[in-house]
């Protein structure tokens, strides 16, 4: 590598230079005292952990996105954390073990072998709520709508939000007797919405008529909360975990339009994200003009069986460099600084710690330095045994 190279950073990973490392630490407190006065509690994973432990349970789906690499300790392979949520399914299921809901929450960097589908960061800022041991209706509208508020306290306040639930598709696969090959060759083809190969894959696989029929509508069974009186009519013969599945949107969709009467919802039968470790509501969030999701999440009961604690599970997690991205700067005037002389008495060093102590920025020049250089109106001068601030 040339000398004129060595300055390049590796694709998909980022630096934030003091004005964007300033609005992200501002954004980061943001958050984590909204997860606060919703009762969550802050916990700091390990930024690397044994490999058996990162990528059991909801981690397996993580194997290609982690680097891998040997503890010089004890030889043992351990892997850099793809994702925050299997840790935190970790310390609730094997650290905490409370026996009641409890609720976690999480900000980190993460690390990725390839690019971040959402924004094509490599080391997303992970934060997320996690919400354990309450399998039911409230904790699924309590994440979204903490998913929701969350978002707005970042700025992003006409957000839209897209539902699905896995058990609908599974218990179709389940009746068609799909083995585990077809299912996922099914599952690709839905997320695609590739409707010829859907209806040419069913025929060549020579289905019951009317499960294929209703594996076929799932394609087409999309749009708003109408969708669902639809899905009745067509999934009216299906299995009762769908007529369920179904009455569990509905409420979800009831209950948060009690809270935010004008969000924009989505239903999509066929969207299925998670859909190898959901097990049950699924969601994302979107902003308009962009066809990304900027916040995910759903359910994934059973996470903690791995660890010796099986614990219904839902939760959302949202990648805060890019939620940076998408709230506009506004104008802001540089920081305000007083500036100290190099040189000076035991009274200049107690008027510096007063400073301070009190939250005002001081930057104290070196020998050598000159005042002139530093771009403030503030400047800390002695008049008679004092030392005073004095605007220029």
């Amino acid at each position: 590598m040339t000398d004129v190279n060595r300055w390049l950073l590796p694709d998909g990973l980022e630096e934030a230079l003091p004005r964007a490392a300033r609005r992200m630490e501002t954004l980061r407190r943001a958050v984590l005292d909204q997860f606060d006065v919703w009762g969550y509690d802050l916990v700091m994973p390990p930024l690397a952990e044994y490999l058996e432990s990162l990528l059991t349970g909801v981690g397996g789906e993580l194997d290609l996105q982690t680097f891998k690499l040997t503890d010089q300790m004890t030889g043992r392979l351990m892997g850099v954390r793809a994702d925050l949520t299997p840790q935190v399914a970790r310390i609730d299921a094997h650290r905490l073990r409370d026996s009641g809901p409890s609720r976690l929450c999480y900000v980190g960097t993460v690390l990725r072998t390839r690019p971040d589908e959402w924004s094509g960061s490599r080391s997303p800022l992970q934060a997320g709520a996690e919400l354990f041991g309450h399998d039911g209706l409230d904790s699924d509208v309590e994440i979204l709508r903490l998913m929701l508020a969350t978002l707005e306290r970042c700025g992003v306040r006409d957000a839209s939000i897209d539902l699905g639930h896995v058990d609908i598709y599974r218990s179709l696969a389940r009746v068609a007797g799909l083995d585990p090959v077809r299912e996922r060759t099914f599952f690709d083809l839905l997320q695609r919405k590739a409707i010829p190969e859907i209806e040419e894959t069913l025929n060549a696989w020579q289905l019951d008529a009317e499960i294929g029929r209703q594996l076929r509508a799932l394609v087409e069974l999309n749009g708003g909360a109408e969708v669902l009186a639809e899905a009745r009519a067509v999934l009216a013969a299906a299995p009762v975990q769908v007529s369920a599945a179904i009455a569990h949107l509905e409420t979800v969709i009831a209950r948060l339009q009690e809270s935010h009467p004008d969000l924009d919802v989505h239903v999509d039968l066929g969207e299925l994200r998670g859909y190898s470790y959901h097990t049950g509501l699924v969601f994302a969030a979107f902003v308009p003009g962009s066809g990304q999701e900027i916040a995910r999440g759903g359910r994934y009961n059973d996470i903690g069986r791995v660890f010796g604690r099986a614990r219904a599970a839902t939760g959302f997690s949202t990648d805060l460099r890019q939620l940076l991205r998408l709230v506009p700067e506004e104008g802001e005037a540089p920081r305000d600084c007083v500036i100290a002389p190099a040189e000076g008495d035991s009274g200049l060093d107690a008027a510096i710690a007063d400073l301070r102590a009190r939250g005002v920025r001081v930057r104290r020049l070196l020998a050598g330095e000159s005042p002139d250089a530093v771009k403030t109106g503030r400047r800390l001068q002695r008049r008679g045994r004092e030392w005073v601030v004095e605007e220029l």
